[in-house]
C-alpha cells in the first residue's frame, strides 16, 4: 500500500500496555505476590513492592553488582532479570541471609565483613556479601587471586576490596583460634 496525500487518515489508535499480573515470589523462604507489569525487574520487584530494600539500586545495567541476591544458590545481578522469569525459585536477599544466621543473629558472612572493616559507605555491602555467599556455593575459589577474580563483578570504589577478601577468606578457611 502506497500512502498519498489523498489517503485516508489512518485511525489514532491509543498504544495499550500489557496488564500486570499477579507474581508469586518466594524470597527469603516465603512466598510474596504482587501485581506487576511484566518489565519489572526483580531488584524493582524486591525494592518497590516486596519492600525488602537491603539489595541496593546501584547502575540499574548489571555494571556494578550491588543488586547481586541468590537464585537458588547462585548469585545474578536482580536488576538484568524480570520478576516474572523467577517465579519457582528461591531467591536470597541480604535479608534472608540474616534469617540463616548463627548464635550472634547474622550469616557467618556478615559477621566477617564486620570482624574485618569489610564496608566503608556500606552501599555496596549487601551486593558484595551476597555475591560472596554465591562464590563460596560455586566451589572454584581456591586461591586470594581466585576470589578477587570470581568478586571483580562487584565493583566497590571505596578501597574496601583488601578487607573484602580478607572477610572472605576468614569464612573459607576458618583459623582455628576463630572457631
Amino acid at each position: 500500500m502506497t500512502l498519498t496525500a489523498e489517503s485516508p487518515p489512518m485511525a489514532k489508535q491509543t498504544p495499550s500496555l500489557p496488564a500486570t499480573r499477579t507474581v508469586t515470589l518466594t524470597v527469603n523462604g516465603s512466598d510474596i505476590s504482587a501485581q506487576l507489569a511484566p518489565w519489572t525487574s526483580l531488584l524493582d520487584a524486591l525494592r518497590e513492592y516486596m519492600h525488602l530494600t537491603g539489595t541496593k539500586k546501584g547502575c540499574d545495567h548489571g555494571q556494578c553488582g550491588a543488586c547481586t541476591v541468590l537464585v537458588n544458590g547462585k548469585r545474578i545481578n536482580s536488576c538484568l532479570t524480570l520478576a516474572v522469569l523467577q517465579e519457582g525459585n528461591q531467591i536470597t536477599t541480604i535479608e534472608g541471609l540474616a534469617q540463616q544466621a548463627g548464635p550472634e543473629g547474622l550469616h557467618p558472612l556478615q559477621k566477617a565483613f564486620i570482624d574485618h572493616d569489610a564496608f566503608q559507605c556500606g552501599y555496596c555491602t549487601p551486593g558484595q556479601i551476597c555475591s560472596a555467599v554465591g562464590l563460596m556455593n560455586e566451589g572454584h575459589a581456591k586461591t586470594t587471586d581466585d576470589i578477587r577474580e570470581l568478586m571483580s563483578g562487584n565493583i566497590c570504589r571505596c578501597g574496601a576490596y583488601t578487607n573484602i577478601v580478607d572477610a572472605i577468606q576468614s569464612v573459607m578457611h576458618p583459623q582455628p583460634d576463630s572457631l
